[in-house]
């Protein structure tokens, strides 16, 4: 049965079965998925006590501020949402008009870059870790209003440098990718 079809019960059951899957879904991703208006997707999530997207990307990110050591959580660009220390990590930018140039609403480079640099950076299990190298390509344009999903990868660590790929994404497209070398500063730096 395709999802349009779905009965109410079965349409909300799934919608619940897909969001804990994939909890930064927005309404129209939903919608879309499920052959439904935007207003319906709404009135499944009230009913089912699902928050909207902001608020579930902020629960999810206030889990994982607490795990980093080498940034500031306030200077982390993009809500944190997934984070496994020397491994891995996530971040998703919701842009804006503020953040594009004014003639194209094309997101500014220096705004993906510092998605990439301070989700590279927070990945880090360091008290202090700074950009050493940067090898960035800018892919596709970003425009206002899009969600940009950073997701980094430390895959190599030699003595105090950690290699991180960081790779970022719209609606599954990749836009941008970096390679970053970080330097832990660790018994370095008096803090």
């Amino acid at each position: 049965m395709s999802k349009k079809g779905l009965s109410k019960r079965d349409r909300q059951l799934a919608l619940k079965e897909l969001l804990d899957g994939d909890p930064f879904l927005n309404d129209e991703e939903l919608a879309e998925k499920f052959q439904v208006s935007v207003q319906t997707i709404r009135l499944d999530r009230m009913e089912l006590k699902i928050p909207e997207l902001r608020e579930r990307i902020r629960a999810v990110a206030r889990e994982n501020y607490s795990k980093v050591r080498s940034i500031d959580a306030k200077e982390i660009i993009g809500e944190l949402v997934d984070l496994e220390l020397d491994k891995r990590g996530i971040s998703i930018l919701e842009t804006n008009s503020d953040m594009t140039f004014g003639k194209t609403r094309v997101v500014r480079g220096d705004i993906i870059f510092a998605q990439a640099n301070s989700l590279a950076i927070a990945v880090i299990d360091a008290n202090v870790a700074l950009m050493g190298v940067a090898n960035i390509k800018y892919k596709l344009p970003v425009y206002a209003g899009q969600k940009l999903v950073a997701k980094a990868e430390v895959t190599r660590v030699r003595g105090n440098k950690k290699f991180v790929f960081v790779r970022s994404f719209v609606k599954q497209k990749e836009v941008f990718r970096g390679k970053f070398i970080l330097v832990s500063l660790d018994g370095e730096v008096a803090l």
